[in-house]
């Protein structure tokens, strides 16, 4: 009995401390090095990316609107900034398909 009974003190030594720690600060992330940055989070990382897509977007329909009123004729500067939005645009949604292809593998993982 004397083995079950050191056991139960080890256990309930953890116990109390498991619960001191779990009322106390909650655990704070390490310090970053000077002259480090921290990582931006997918979030952050995909609405860049859509905002840069955006950017595209606007460009070409500003080039195309200035050849279209005629106070550009670059024809064919207006044809690439289109293309460039339009591939820009593509690999944004792939990406996103993937991100959402992704998620679903993870959520579909059995516990």
């Amino acid at each position: 009995m004397s083995a079950i009974n050191t056991v139960q003190q080890g256990l309930l030594s953890q116990l109390n401390q498991l619960s001191q720690i779990a009322e106390g600060e909650a655990i704070r992330p390490a310090m970053q090095l000077p002259g480090t940055q921290q990582q931006p989070s997918i979030g952050a990382s995909f609405e860049q990316a859509l905002r840069a897509v955006d950017a595209e977007q606007v460009k070409a329909s500003a080039s195309m609107a200035a050849v279209d009123s005629g106070e550009s004729e670059n024809l064919v500067g207006a044809m690439i900034d289109s293309q460039k939005a339009s591939l820009s645009f593509t690999a944004l949604l792939q990406v996103r398909n993937k991100l959402s292809g992704a998620f679903d593998d993870i959520m579909r993982m059995p516990l």
